[in-house]
């Protein structure tokens, strides 16, 4: 793959906002999903500083709920960081060589039904955890493993 589009806008389809999921390098030494986190894209964005230009992204983390992978599913579980005093979820300014590809995010439902009304702009903020599906390509499944 040399290219993919990663959104993160306002309006999507006039419907409502976009914000895309990726894997961002943590560790390049750590083998697979290790060595990755996993954040929602907010804003894209640059600045210049000394004649430089920095491209960068604002994101939220998801951070593993374990060390290893789901036995039922083989996949990862991540839930959203949130900040323990306020219970919002912190935003953090990362440069863009740091991220990788985009990721998919599942809804983990547990016990529970998936309400029938809920829409597809509103399931990153729906659920408490997330599958990082590593099965959604060929490039997710090398590299989220």
């Amino acid at each position: 793959m040399r290219r993919e589009r990663i959104q993160a806008v306002p309006s999507w389809r006039g419907v409502s906002a976009r914000r895309d999921c990726v894997f961002l390098q943590k560790d390049a030494s750590q083998p697979g999903f290790r060595g990755l986190h996993v954040a929602r894209v907010l804003l894209f964005f640059s600045f210049s500083h000394n004649g430089v230009t920095y491209p960068c992204v604002l994101v939220n983390w998801f951070l593993p709920t374990s060390d290893d992978l789901d036995p039922d599913t083989g996949m990862w579980i991540v839930e959203p960081e949130t900040d323990e005093h306020t219970n919002e979820r912190p935003m953090e300014v990362v440069h863009l060589d740091c991220m990788i590809r985009a990721a998919h995010l599942i809804g983990v439902s547990r016990r529970h039904l998936v309400p029938r009304h809920l829409r597809f702009h509103h399931s990153s903020d729906a659920f408490r955890a997330f599958f990082v599906n590593k099965y959604a390509d060929h490039h997710a499944h090398t590299i989220a493993f």
